[in-house]
């Protein structure tokens, strides 16, 4: 599944309020940024806990729309006109690991692909074309898949 993945300086909210309230739909998942494990490598300030760290939106059964507020250092480099990526979710590490590899072919890797806190296998990278793209594939799924077979 592909999905744009939308990204605001602190309107992520106000934003998807806005386009749920044009298109219907459902918002399906929002986490805020003060909910995720605290790491003194990054100190959170109180000004972001409570922008958003992920939103799901489900406009309808075919169109998902994601999007987060930035902050931090990444605050400095969002342009509007730019401010998004496109998030692929892979069926499994192995396929994400090779569509990163060969996406980032020529690009840069802005995150390598690893285990994150929320569940998920998942990497940023902006391609040789200058477009962002997050691969991911939820390990709890791919766990679950395995012990179908």
């Amino acid at each position: 599944m592909i999905s744009l993945y939308l990204t605001f300086n602190g309107q992520c909210e106000e934003a998807f309020n806005f386009y749920q309230s044009v298109l219907g739909g459902k918002i399906e998942h929002l986490s805020r940024f003060g909910e995720m494990p605290e790491n003194p490598d990054y100190p959170l300030s109180e000004e972001n806990t409570n922008k958003i760290m992920h939103i799901s939106y489900r406009i309808n059964e075919q169109t998902v729309l994601l999007g987060s507020d930035t902050g931090g250092e990444w605050a400095n480099s969002l342009v509007q006109g730019n401010n998004f990526s496109i998030s692929i979710n892979a069926n499994n590490p192995s396929e994400s690991d090779e569509i990163f590899t060969a996406l980032s072919e020529k690009g840069k890797v802005i995150m390598p692909m690893n285990k994150s806190f929320w569940g998920s296998y998942f990497g940023m990278l902006t391609d040789q074309y200058g477009i962002q793209w997050m691969v991911s594939c939820a390990l709890e799924d791919h766990k679950n898949n395995e012990n179908k077979n």
